[in-house]
């Protein structure tokens, strides 16, 4: 049994793996994994095949210099293998396929599923070539618009979108100019790629930008057009016609309605949730009922019309739905002959501006009525953009499939986002009832029959343990102890207290087939069940990641913003190029989602020999590195060390590549090589790649390992690093003093107090009379964001892709500095200048509870924020801002605990930033490299030390 605790020596040889000795404590690249799988997790049918390709002796990997696990995917020094057709045959039908157009995995998967039995190993993604194609730039014709109009013309003469949602990467993206190696084939790596291309582009200037707004009038920003080509005519507009519908009924005075009923508009300008809202009026025998209201999208440019220009429509009910609360077909009619000469109106141009937006609302909801499900109009709009935007990405037949879906019956949608948001994945039909849907059952059949769903009764095989187990759960206690006692015959099957337990009993007498009537019984019981289909879900899934770009964000996006919970910022999204240019880039993608969640599900269960053979077998940087980890704990010293090796060679531009390099000099040390371990870290200083805590801890273990006779030269680094920082030591009553718990202490009021609040209230009192906040990097990444908002938000091709971003996409890359130098230099300019409170006044009165990268609204109010930037001053506040554009990811986090300002005459104030320590902490690399630098940059820091008093 292989223990997993370390000795001391170890763990000071190990500085950065102090915490990890604890078995529960997460391994390191554990939660980037898992921020990779996302929230929903995928249905795995075919997860067999991922994982079939041989294991060489477990893990016997150090000899292997040419096979090995990191395979090299594309020709040196930069060349592509995509001119050249490479045909593969296929392992299980003996089909030959073209390797450009098709992934192989794919193409498996499909042998797999008609049942052909499995002849030859399969291959996998390491043995094809796997490179970047330029898509054929699309081409968008100019056109006309007021400076108010969403599509703005940028002046580089790209068409762009205007972001103004109504309604939290890629997460961290790192660069990877790289063009030996195409290895890591998840989004990070295509991301990467995608990014410096756009870089590229613009610095040639030679990109063509296209328009990607949506049909959807009810998600488009207020001020982005819908995508029809309108003719307006203005010579007279007495007696057009317009149909739209009745919303809102639920707020009606009258429930029943009939075709061609009399109706009239009136503004309600005091309507609380709607200033520009316009009542549906009944005039039938002289009673003005209440009937609804206009759509929002349609009465904000209506309502203008009837105020200003005096606009008078009537009109009739055309339709009755049969459900009291659905929208109601009408069509309105201007009764007013409006005059549009010049001579009558000064602001033709404003009239012209409206009226056109009246007519593009109205013929776009002609795709898209209004309904009063939102999810579902949501969905739709979601599934519709994903469609236009990327069809390269799906295969006809997949197209026509999620196209059907907007076809399908208002009652089939709603059913089917309901069971999508659902946690499942089975659902008993009895329980499957929405008061917005009329008939469930026959809803549930037509998605039955377009694909969408499938029944138990088709998918649950026999001794289908995986499935059968999600059915069981859909049960009560009482109907699993009935159906419990039908099998005690058995002599294994044992009654249970807890679900769980009967559960696992019935499963157990179901896997050994012991009992043949069992699978009828539970299927009897839980009635017809549920779920939704594979390919459904499949699609489904990649159009979620294609929409929101990261796995953190779902179809609840839209609800927060709804809701109002949830404000997204102002940007225009200026697209030249696409994130995956091609399927297949896709489909590696998608399969690196696969092996990653197997991973993860693997060291849930504890399944190394899983874990070992997700390691072997793929080349996925985030899944490796998991398993490095994992290596490292079981002391494997030497298959860590080659892991570390072919990562490191792999990837030659990574931001990751500090890491890397100082877990192989540490694993080095580990097995005696400290010659080796120090070569290792000499040469990682050279890395540009290597920064911040990662730079600093090689730096130290160079002065460490290089003492005489193995190095006689001092490093020009030695006395930098080795600068002594200001300590104060500050005494208290400790409540705890147990290893491995969060210091506790009783403050000076008596109440019990963490360290850092005990640290303030000496700084308030006999430490100087300061004041301030424990924030750690959080007040330094608000300040940061507020003062570089509009520098944040610019105009730059290719980094803002959908309307639920909080962040460009290339922010925590080099590229966020390079491709905004100019903007980024003239900004600090003025930071310097001392005007950094007149710019962060501003930014919050412009933005206030607007989501953005890093920017806390609740945690800190502006009068400490403005305290804070005014006694920081400009030089010390434009260097950190400087710093955090150029490596936003390596400096965002270690920050001092406290931010200390106090005020002195003529508003004139000064700061301290205080790293402060409990007891049995020390500074981490990353913290002291914090420290360094802002002593480089004029601060007053120290590092304050809480510890029990001396008795």
């Amino acid at each position: 049994m292989i223990t997993l605790m370390r000795t001391k020596a170890e763990i000071r040889a190990d500085p950065d793996r102090q915490s990890s000795s604890s078995p529960s404590t997460m391994l390191t690249g554990r939660e980037s994994l898992i921020r990779l799988i996302g929230k929903r997790r995928r249905f795995l049918p075919n997860r067999q095949s991922l994982l079939s390709a041989p294991i060489e002796s477990t893990l016997s990997l150090s000899g292997d210099e040419n096979g090995g696990m990191l395979e090299r995917t594309a020709g040196v020094s930069g060349e592509t293998t995509s001119s050249k057709v490479d045909w593969v045959p296929c392992p299980v039908c003996g089909s030959t396929i073209r390797g450009e157009d098709y992934m192989i995995n794919s193409h498996l998967d499909a042998c797999l599923a008609r049942g052909t039995k499995r002849k030859l190993t399969q291959r996998t993604l390491l043995q094809l070539n796997f490179c970047s194609r330029s898509m054929d730039k699309l081409d968008s014709g100019e056109s006309k618009h007021l400076e108010n109009s969403g599509v703005l013309k940028a002046p580089d003469n790209n068409l762009v979108r205007s972001t103004t949602p109504k309604f939290s990467y890629l997460g961290a993206f790192e660069e990877n100019d790289n063009k030996q190696f195409k290895l890591d084939i998840h989004l990070d790596s295509v991301m990467r790629n995608y990014i410096d291309s756009s870089a590229e582009n613009l610095i040639n200037d030679d990109t063509t930008s296209y328009d990607t707004s949506s049909n959807s009038p009810s998600l488009l920003p207020k001020d982005e057009m819908p995508k029809h080509d309108i003719t307006v005519a203005m010579d007279n507009l007495s007696g057009v016609t317009l149909e739209t519908f009745i919303v809102g009924r639920k707020f009606s005075d009258e429930e029943e309605l009939n075709i061609g009923a009399s109706i009239s508009l009136l503004r309600d300008p005091d309507n609380v949730k709607d200033p520009n809202a316009i009542k549906v009026l009944s005039t039938a025998s002289g009673c003005s009922k209440v009937l609804g209201f206009l759509p929002r999208e349609l009465a904000q440019y209506l309502s203008p019309l009837i105020e200003k220009y005096c606009m008078n429509f009537e009109g009739c009910v055309t339709s009755v739905p049969k459900h009291s609360l659905d929208v109601v077909p009408i069509q309105i009619v201007n009764q007013i002959m409006i005059p549009c000469g010049e001579k009558e109106f000064d602001d033709l141009e404003a009239f012209r501006f409206l009226w056109k937006r009246v007519l593009q609302t109205v013929e776009s909801a002609k795709t898209c009525p209004p309904s009063i499900a939102k999810y579902q109009r949501n969905f739709c709009f979601l599934i519709q953009e994903v469609l236009a935007s990327n069809p390269h990405l799906f295969t006809d037949d997949e197209k026509i499939f999620l196209g059907s879906f907007t076809s399908l019956s208002d009652d089939c949608q709603r059913i089917f986002v309901r069971l999508y948001t659902r946690k499942g994945p089975w659902f008993r039909m009895c329980n499957i009832s929405y008061p917005e849907v009329l008939d469930s059952k026959q809803a549930v059949r037509g998605l039955s029959d377009a694909g969408y769903i499938c029944s138990s009764q088709s998918m649950i095989e026999p001794h289908d343990n995986g499935d059968m187990k999600e059915v069981l759960n859909l049960l009560t206690v009482s109907e699993l102890r009935e159906i419990s006692s039908a099998v005690m015959k058995l002599q294994h099957c044992h009654h249970g207290t807890r679900k769980q337990d009967l559960i696992a009993s019935l499963l157990s007498s179901y896997e050994d087939g012991l009992c043949p009537l069992l699978q009828r019984a539970i299927l009897n019981k839980t009635g017809t069940c549920v779920r939704i289909s594979c390919k459904a879900e499949s699609l489904v899934w990649r159009a979620l990641r294609l929409f929101f770009l990261n796995g953190e964000q779902d179809l609840s996006a839209f609800l927060l913003v709804d809701l109002g919970i949830v404000k997204y910022p102002t940007y225009n999204c200026i697209i030249s190029d696409q994130i995956f240019p091609g399927l297949n880039d896709l489909l590696a993608y998608e399969e690196a989602i696969e092996v990653a969640q197997i991973m993860d599900e693997a060291l849930d269960d504890k399944n190394s020999g899983l874990v070992l053979r997700c390691i072997t077998s793929w080349v996925y940087s985030k899944v490796v590195l998991l398993g490095i980890s994992f290596l490292e704990r079981e002391r494997r010293y030497d298959d860590a060390v080659h892991l570390l090796k072919r990562l490191l060679d792999g990837f030659t531009c990574d931001g990751r590549r500090g890491y890397w390099t100082l877990r192989l000099s540490v694993d080095l040390e580990h097995l005696g090589r400290l010659n080796e371990s120090l070569s290792v870290a000499e040469d990682g200083l050279l890395d540009p790649w290597v920064r911040a805590g990662s730079r600093m801890a090689l730096q130290r273990r160079v002065l460490r390992l290089g003492k005489p006779p193995r190095r006689w030269k001092t490093p020009c680094y030695s006395e930098a690093i080795k600068r002594k920082i200001i300590e104060v030591h500050v005494q208290g009553r400790p409540l705890n003093c147990e290893t491995g718990m969060k210091s506790r202490f009783y403050g000076e009021d008596g109440e019990q107090c963490g360290v850092e609040q005990l640290a303030l209230q000496y700084y308030a009192g006999e430490g100087g009379g300061w004041q301030g906040v424990h924030t750690e990097s959080g007040i330094w990444l608000t300040i940061f964001g507020l003062l570089m908002w509009d520098i944040i938000f610019a105009d730059v091709p290719n980094v803002f892709h959908t309307r639920f971003q909080t962040a460009p996409l290339d922010l925590e890359t080099q590229n966020f500095y390079v491709m905004r130098k100019s903007l980024i230099e003239s900004h600090l300019e003025k930071i310097n200048s001392d005007m950094a409170e007149e710019i962060l006044i501003t930014s919050w009165e412009s933005h206030v509870g607007v989501a953005c990268r890093g920017v806390n609204w609740d945690r800190h109010s502006l009068s400490e924020l403005r305290a804070a930037v005014t006694c920081i001053g400009g030089p010390c506040l434009a260097s950190i801002c400087r710093h955090l554009a150029q490596d936003y990811r390596s400096w965002s986090s270690g920050m001092p605990d406290l931010l200390l300002w106090r005020f002195h005459e003529d508003y004139k104030g000064e700061a301290k930033l205080v790293e402060v320590k409990g007891p049995r902490d020390r500074l981490s690399e990353q913290q002291r490299a914090w420290l360094l630098l802002l002593m480089d940059y004029g601060f007053n820091v120290e590092v304050c030390k809480v510890g029990p008093a001396s008795k």
